[in-house]
């Protein structure tokens, strides 16, 4: 057993690969990552099948195909994504292997206390459909959300109504229908201080999460 674990631990080093970046630094990849977890779980998951050493390299072997598979294609969404958004207001954060998410703030999208969207934001939806089409393997999930100005009887209708123009848009740009989800938060999750001017525009927004299917 403990040479199965060492022959595992050892894949998984090699499979969470090193890149260069720009300044000369070495830093790991996204794509490396993925890999070393799929890799890890495809070892638990072999062993515990198989019961023997070949269960475990089979297991180990396929879960790394799998999470460098989701890590390339994640990859390539993220750099189409802000290439595509780059100036538009829209930030794009990777937030896991197999998740981006876009972060809209309400001065791009809609005016105070509207859930109409603006006619200059209806082009970046076009953009963000476009590369979701192109990488139709994942879920979209559209949330909205307000500051905590208001009471929750004008922001939790306001946040669904916002979140669910969003989707419309998207499903309109082509979009299945069946990826996505719509919800509206009101002011309970919240990324910065209500207390400000500043963090009250930021908790303004409406974000959009692509995750990768789970099969």
């Amino acid at each position: 057993m403990k040479k199965i674990l060492a022959i595992v631990m050892l894949l998984v080093l090699i499979a969470i690969s090193c890149t260069t970046a720009a300044d000369g630094t070495r830093k790991i990849s996204k794509t490396g990552i993925g890999t070393g977890i799929g890799a890890a779980a495809g070892a638990v998951i072999g062993q515990a099948i198989g019961k023997d050493t070949k269960g475990t390299l089979i297991g180990t072997a396929g879960g790394a195909a799998v999470g460098a598979l989701i890590g390339n294609i994640f990859d390539r969404q993220e750099k189409e994504l802000k290439e595509k958004l780059s100036g538009t207001g829209v930030k794009v954060e990777r937030t896991g292997e197999g998740e981006i998410k876009l972060v809209a703030p309400e001065n791009i999208t809609f005016d105070t206390n509207s859930y109409i969207v603006k006619s200059q934001f209806k082009g970046t939806i076009e953009s963000i459909a476009a590369t979701l089409k192109a990488y139709p393997d994942s879920k979209i999930i559209v949330s909205g959300h307000t500051d905590n100005t208001g009471n929750d009887a004008i922001n939790n209708p306001l946040s669904v109504n916002r979140a669910n123009a969003v989707a419309n848009l998207l499903q309109a740009d082509g979009v299945a229908g069946s990826r996505i989800t719509s919800t509206g938060y009101g002011s309970r999750n919240p990324i910065a201080s209500n207390s400000t001017v500043q963090g009250r525009q930021q908790n303004r927004r409406v974000e959009i999460n692509i995750v990768a299917n789970q099969k």
